[in-house]
């Protein structure tokens, strides 16, 4: 009596739980949360208790900034569970969050999106952390197809569609045909792997060090995948290795470009490779329609350019890329008896 009170005041969430954002879309609400995947964590000086402090945009803000006794953890590393304890407690805190209920706590049905390179292992830490959360039930669902879905891209036909999903850990390129993944890809190369590579070139020609957040301010503003017509600058503050003290310095976005040339690289591999394991059938449709692009790495300036010049196939960066996939997951929860086939078996 009491699960089915607990599950009938519960609503059903779909949740893209990404490396490095966390969106959750409700049954019939739409998307509700968008928060950084980042835990701060005090430990007690006695006793050694570790509790949750802050959870998401509170936390993030205490990335690099916090005292011995306290520590920002990012608990998601390439797609995947890297700190199982800290990713059950920001679940719970994210799943509390979004149901209005104060009386009991909420056991939904929840939908989650998963690398298609992640092991059964992965899935199965992924699966147990949001039982742990309160979950009543868990269904996985690949990102490729959540993000296709999500795209409006027509994954239930006979006909072949491309997606590049670049995220904060992962880069996943999928092709999809009659409601399956016909060939699925995932390469652990995205957003952090870009902010680190920023973050090498500066050391490495100017003997500074900069921190996570700057490098990811760097690549917001001047990150670009094409030599563009105009040279952008941007000064930078950060501690000289020589002097081992703080200091500005002013870096171009061709320099940038030059730093960001390995990850980009590794995506367009990523794209070329899939292009390659594609049946000739499907590869005609994608000729046809072109890619679609998604994820948080598809706002970066001319990365679609730079996709077209090395396939010569045409490329379409998605209307809203950062919530496609957790859209996709959404609608997959919307109608489940009709996307019964997109849900991965364990």
């Amino acid at each position: 009596m009491f699960k089915f009170l607990t599950s009938y005041f519960s609503t059903d969430l779909a949740i893209d739980l990404g490396t490095a954002n966390t969106l959750i879309y409700v049954r019939g609400r739409g998307i509700v949360l968008d928060e950084p995947s980042v835990v701060s964590i005090r430990t007690d000086a006695v006793g050694g208790k570790r509790t949750v402090q802050a959870v998401g945009v509170d936390a993030k803000q205490m990335l690099g900034r916090t005292p011995g006794n306290l520590q920002a953890i990012r608990p998601m590393k390439d797609g995947v569970i890297a700190d199982f304890t800290v990713t059950e407690q920001m679940l719970k805190y994210f799943i509390k969050k979004v149901h209005d209920t104060r009386m009991l706590r909420p056991s939904p049905r929840i939908i989650i999106c998963v690398p298609c390179g992640s092991t059964q292992v992965e899935r199965r830490a992924i699966r147990e952390s949001a039982i742990g959360a309160g979950a009543r039930q868990v269904y996985l669902i690949e990102e490729p197809m959540a993000a296709a879905i999500g795209a409006g891209l027509p994954v239930a036909e006979a006909t072949g569609s491309m997606v590049v999903d670049i995220g904060g850990g992962t880069t996943e390129v999928g092709v999809i045909s009659l409601g399956g993944v016909v060939y699925a890809n995932s390469v652990r190369v995205g957003g952090d792997r870009m902010d680190e590579a920023i973050i090498n070139y500066i050391r490495r020609n100017y003997g500074m060090l900069i921190g996570e957040a700057t490098a990811e301010q760097v690549k917001k503003k001047m990150g670009s995948a094409f030599p563009g017509a105009e040279v952008l600058e941007m000064e930078v503050k950060g501690r000289s290795l020589a002097e081992g003290v703080p200091r500005s310095f002013n870096v171009s976005s061709n320099e940038i470009l030059e730093a960001l040339t390995e990850p980009l690289n590794a995506i367009v591999s990523a794209v070329r490779m899939a292009l390659e394991q594609t049946p000739p059938e499907l590869g005609a449709d994608i000729a046809e329609k072109g890619m679609v692009l998604t994820g948080g790495g598809a706002l970066m300036r001319d990365l679609d350019r730079l996709l077209m010049e090395e396939t010569g196939l045409p490329v379409i960066v998605a209307d809203d890329p950062l919530t496609c996939v957790v859209r996709g997951c959404g609608l997959a929860l919307e109608d489940m008896d009709k996307l019964a086939s997109v849900f991965t078996n364990e």
